[in-house]
């Protein structure tokens, strides 16, 4: 239904209907994330709904893939905000911490991500990330 509310909880957990959450920054004419955990809360809500749009658009020009696939057997499960650095309205960057939760086969596993972000033409865009146990390349 055109205009209609989506009253569904956000999956990145914070508590608030998607629609007044993550939901207003998906899309082609979605609104810009105003900090980069706001981003990185968004990027996860699209790896959810299987939004790679969302993910690619959001994604800085040096770093970004010209092509995405999700893993099709995974459901992200839940999010957590362990740490956040810099990233906010008026900074030029940004890293948040983070668990993603999902399961894969019936089997829960989790990924911890430290990821960088950045503001490219006043937007926040994701650059890249350290996943725990991984190294920067």
């Amino acid at each position: 239904m055109l205009g209609a509310v989506d009253t569904r909880r956000c999956p990145c957990g914070s508590l608030e209907d998607v629609g007044a959450c993550c939901g207003r920054y998906l899309g082609d004419d979605g609104a810009a994330p105003p900090t980069a955990e706001a981003l990185m809360r968004s990027r996860y809500t699209a790896f959810v709904r299987g939004d790679v749009d969302h993910l690619l658009r959001t994604w800085h020009p040096d770093t970004r893939p010209a092509t995405l696939e999700l893993d099709p057997g995974v459901r992200w499960t839940g999010l957590e905000v362990l740490e956040r650095v810099g990233g906010g309205p008026f900074d030029a960057e940004g890293v948040v911490e983070f668990r993603a939760h999902h399961e894969r086969g019936g089997r829960a596993g989790v990924q911890q991500e430290r990821s960088r972000f950045l503001r490219d033409a006043g937007r926040w865009v994701y650059v890249d990330g350290v996943v725990a146990g991984s190294r920067r390349r």
